[in-house]
């Protein structure tokens, strides 16, 4: 027993290595007192202070906090509703339509939003359109969540408020919300970090207008990539991972799917 825990941790330390000292080497160079990222020169907070007054880069922070504020709220409350309809309703439809955005090649649902809000809606692209695709692909990230805590959950509580003559709102209302908050709420907290995170479908529906945080962070490292954006990265990466981690910690199985 002990040698197959030797040789998964002898096989894991290498991926585990390969996906985080990236990560560490953009929030080590963030402090780095160079423009240059070939060498590390001293310590500095200055690219934080120079990031906190670049007006351009706030305003794109701010129409990404927007977007995925709305994004989330929209997501939570259309992917729990269907995650109450699948769990209830057992139609194999329902799944195929909540979890289809989820599967599909983000480029691909990029597109066909493109060409949807264009063709179809005649939508003017901007937050509108960014705020409208987000929703459509996290909506079955809350429906999973949801689903998944009401399997584990005992149908008989349910039926037991009906016989005690509650009304479909009321036991809603009184038992299963309660229930099932710890799973939407950490629906909400996913939603919201992959809305803000979002660089493939935001580029397809952003049209021309004003900035949003990652299309603004790769304009930037087009031209060479500064402590500037390594500092923004840091940030960005450091909300991420406070939403996962909280969102875990509210549902244990949010991130297993259980």
């Amino acid at each position: 027993m002990k040698r197959n825990n030797l040789t998964l941790w002898l096989a894991a330390i290498p991926v585990y290595a390969f996906l985080y000292i990236p990560l560490i080497v953009v929030v080590v160079y963030s402090f780095n007192d160079s423009r240059l990222n070939a060498e590390w020169v001293g310590f500095t907070l200055d690219w934080y202070y120079k990031l906190f007054n670049n007006g351009e880069m706030l305003l794109a922070a701010r129409n990404s906090l927007i977007i995925a504020v709305t994004a989330s709220l929209l997501a939570t409350v259309l992917g729990t509703m269907a995650g109450l309809a699948i769990h209830r309703y057992r139609l194999k439809v329902l799944p195929i339509l909540a979890f289809t955005p989820i599967a599909m090649p983000e480029i691909l649902l990029g597109v066909s939003l493109l060409l949807f809000f264009l063709q179809v809606l005649n939508l003017t692209l901007g937050m509108v359109s960014i705020i409208i695709a987000h929703t459509t692909f996290c909506i079955g990230f809350v429906a999973i969540i949801v689903r998944a805590r009401l399997q584990g959950m005992d149908d008989s509580i349910f039926e037991a408020a009906r016989d005690l003559g509650a009304t479909p709102w009321q036991t809603f209302r009184l038992i299963t919300l309660p229930l099932i908050m710890p799973a939407v709420a950490a629906g909400a907290l996913m939603s919201f970090t992959l809305s803000i995170d979002d660089f493939v479908i935001t580029f397809f529906t952003k049209g021309v207008g004003e900035p949003i945080l990652p299309i603004q962070i790769y304009t930037m490292i087009k031209i060479s990539v500064t402590p500037e954006v390594n500092a923004i990265s840091t940030l960005l990466m450091l909300l991420t991972l406070a939403l996962i981690i909280l969102a875990n910690r509210l549902d244990a199985g949010a991130l297993r799917g259980e």
